[in-house]
């Protein structure tokens, strides 16, 4: 089975323009994901719609490709890079190009997940530490069955855990937040592409909810590695600080 990753970077975040081309020890942060990503993988490629990117790519010796500025999700943006590629993989990965502490081990991770012959999309999941992480609603939470399947995911704590105190939830209950790391089979990719928004999807404002309610099968990988990922210019100071123990 073929695997190649394809990093969606854009230029144009709200809260941190330009993101993909701040400079994390002494080198762009789309370097360093784009490395581990070829690291792992073997190939892949950035999938850009800013120039800046794409030139700044080239000249690390990466490969990129340009597309659409219009996209609404990195999925959308990732279905037509690998159209433009023209790639013969059996599986896109799905690397955001703002987390490059991305650690092997959750990339082999979701490359077994496919060994398993009715996996049509696959991610990963991590335990929760404290209720309080438990507790926030920027992290959602991942509901699975017991072949490691998502029924749900929900940025609510989900399950509600009757006749036990909130704070001690989490003694009761393996909660699991959710990785946005995805893997696709290659014409599952092409499917959910075209499907429109779903309204769970709309209602929790998380596009995997899209393809639940379409039927697809998600399986989640489980990691106890956390990542950084920089959405502000504040998490590439943590980051900074998280480069000092966890060299790249």
């Amino acid at each position: 089975m073929k695997f190649i990753g394809i990093i969606p970077a854009r230029y144009a975040s709200t809260r941190f323009p330009g993101k993909p081309l701040a400079m994390l020890g002494g080198r762009p942060v789309i370097q360093h994901v784009y490395e581990k990503a070829v690291a792992a993988l073997g190939e892949a490629y950035v999938a850009t719609d800013d120039s800046r990117i794409f030139d700044t790519v080239h000249a690390f010796g990466g490969k990129a490709v340009m597309t659409r500025n219009d996209h609404k999700s990195g999925t959308d943006r990732i279905e037509e890079a690998c159209e433009k590629i023209k790639t013969d993989a059996d599986v896109i990965i799905n690397i955001q190009g703002d987390e490059p502490f991305v650690h092997p081990s959750q990339l082999e991770t979701v490359q077994r997940l496919f060994d398993h012959p009715q996996t049509q999309i696959g991610t990963l999941g991590k335990p929760f530490e404290s209720i309080e992480a438990v507790m926030n609603p920027n992290s959602p939470k991942i509901v699975t069955d017991k072949n490691g399947f998502a029924l749900y995911f929900s940025r609510s704590v989900i399950p509600f855990i009757r006749g036990e105190k909130q704070e001690d939830w989490l003694t009761h209950f393996p909660y699991l937040k959710h990785l946005g790391i995805y893997a696709y089979r290659r014409e599952i990719l092409h499917e959910i592409t075209q499907l429109p928004q779903s309204p769970l999807e709309v209602a929790e404002s998380l596009e995997q909810l899209r393809w639940l309610e379409n039927s697809y099968h998600i399986r989640v990988g489980l990691t106890n590695i956390e990542t950084v990922g920089i959405d502000t210019p504040e998490d590439l100071q943590k980051a900074e600080l998280f480069l000092a123990t966890h060299p790249l």
